[in-house]
């Protein structure tokens, strides 16, 4: 349990006046209590290690199965090595942080923290973007896949999905970094966010930030309006195929990505866009969870439980 001499030292980090005496931030606290912060361990564990497995078998399985060398299986390759990073980024600090009864992250650290997270945020959404393509060129201009998603055209689109994230993430954690924090260092969040740091800033400069996130949010609704309106026009092209071996095959190869899209923006805008009177520490983490955790240890199970052709490689896999 947190005794008044162990906070001692935090308290008086929260005093920090200005951003150049700042050399750590104290996240949340996942637990008041050992046992349940060792609880909290042992759950981030099991939940990291289904994670790493997950994504890590279907990883292995497309690149090892010749089969799989398709562009959809390439860009769920892709999409399985950013959800690794994404929650490699977020879990093991607060997993150390639980077993080791401390709150602190660095200023780099936490710095790195933002920059690796939103990375692979930016780039999964990019990516998830491409992947709405890939599946209405399959279904809807099927004639024209191979010219229009050869192999190179697939290097090219994954490439820019991870180079869009990079400069979305570049600009963003330079912009949020630079800025003056003179309120305190406690981050009411078990990781460390932009919108959460902004609200430390003491400098008007910080509605740069908040504009460059209007922009970046503006952009990401265009993608998602993409998505939505490619989606209704597979499900157009699906409902005309005559056969209904040929529906199930293409709705099995279109509701697992649907499915993610869906888990990936419900979390984030319930997240980012929840009322002010929720604020209460214990749903803070349970809604962080929802968005940063549950998508990348769910996202295998989605791709995998209607998908035979992956079914099949994942089960040569375990049992060579």
């Amino acid at each position: 349990m947190y005794s008044p001499l162990s906070r001692a030292p935090h308290a008086q980090s929260d005093q920090m006046p200005n951003s150049s005496s700042i050399n750590q931030f104290l996240l949340l606290a996942l637990a008041d209590t050992r046992e349940l912060q060792l609880l909290t361990f042992w759950l981030f564990l099991g939940i990291y290690l289904a994670a790493l497995l997950g994504n890590g078998l279907i990883i292995t399985a497309i690149a090892c199965n010749h089969h799989l060398h398709t562009p959809m299986y390439f860009f769920l390759l892709n999409l399985s090595v950013l959800d690794l990073g994404s929650i490699s980024t977020t879990l093991p600090k607060a997993m150390a942080n639980s077993l080791w009864d401390t709150r602190d992250i660095s200023y780099l650290g936490c710095a790195a923290q933002v920059f690796f997270f939103f990375f692979c945020a930016a780039a999964e959404f990019s990516l998830l973007t491409v992947m709405a393509y890939d599946r209405y060129i399959a279904i809807c201009q099927p004639l024209l896949y191979g010219t229009l998603l050869g192999s190179r055209a697939c290097v090219h689109m994954a490439a820019a999905a991870w180079g869009s994230g990079f400069l979305y993430t570049v600009l963003h954690t330079a912009n949020t970094f630079s800025l003056p924090l003179c309120r305190g260092n406690v981050l009411h969040q078990f990781f460390c966010e932009i919108p959460l740091i902004l609200k430390l800033s003491c400098s008007h400069s910080y509605l740069r930030e908040v504009g460059l996130l209007v922009v970046s949010a503006l952009i990401g609704f265009v993608c998602f309006v993409f998505i939505v309106l490619s989606y209704v026009q597979i499900l157009r092209a699906v409902l005309r195929i005559p056969s209904h071996q040929g529906q199930h095959k293409a709705f099995s190869t279109c509701l697992p990505h649907l499915a993610v899209v869906s888990l990936f923006v419900s979390t984030g805008m319930f997240a980012y866009l929840k009322p002010p009177s929720i604020s209460s520490p214990v749903l803070v983490m349970v809604v962080a969870v929802l968005y940063s955790v549950v998508p990348p240890t769910m996202n295998p199970l989605i791709y995998s439980m209607r998908n035979q052709e992956l079914k099949e490689a994942l089960w040569k896999l375990m049992t060579r």
